[in-house]
């Protein structure tokens, strides 16, 4: 049996799991200023878009409004609308940069629904390709990811700039 290493991982498993109230990381990450560092591939008036740092997939994008809200009730409708103008340009970037048969697009609403920081609505953008569904998530509860985020993000960052 092969082992397969995936140590960025351990960062989330054995880091500190934060309260719901508060501060979310998504506020923390949007204010630090150092788009780089945290992965963010783009910014709009309303909302930012960041490599998830724990992706299902290669090339999994959050957008994240920077008003911290946990429903879309809460949202303006311009920032509803600049939510989903950045999703639509982050769905074209992924399209010119990873060429990926398709993209799962949602959001996770609450804890029963699988919201990891459900005081911060975001919405996942996932590229699937044919077939790149295996035995690793299933089995393994691992994902295989591709290409260091670092690489991904500078794709995506200069697919999202060429937009402009």
């Amino acid at each position: 049996m092969e082992s397969l290493h995936a140590p960025w991982r351990i960062q989330y498993i054995l880091g500190p799991k934060r309260a719901a109230q508060g501060e979310s990381p998504f506020s923390e990450m949007a204010r630090a200023g150092d788009d780089e560092a945290h992965h963010i591939i783009g910014r709009s008036r309303c909302c930012f878009a960041v490599l998830n740092t724990f992706p299902y997939g290669a090339g999994h994008i959050l957008v994240v409004p920077y008003q911290q809200v946990a429903t879309l009730d809460e949202l303006m409708d311009e920032e509803m609308l600049d939510l989903l103008k950045l999703v639509r340009r982050c769905v074209r970037a992924l399209k010119e940069s990873m060429h990926p048969d398709g993209c799962n697009v949602g959001l996770n609403l609450g804890r029963a629904a699988g919201a990891g920081i459900e005081d911060h609505l975001h919405i996942h953008i996932v590229p699937r390709w044919l077939g790149d569904t295996n035995f690793m998530p299933i089995l393994a509860q691992t994902a295989v990811i591709p290409e260091a985020l670092k690489e991904t993000a500078a794709k995506l960052r200069t697919a999202l700039a060429a937009q402009n």
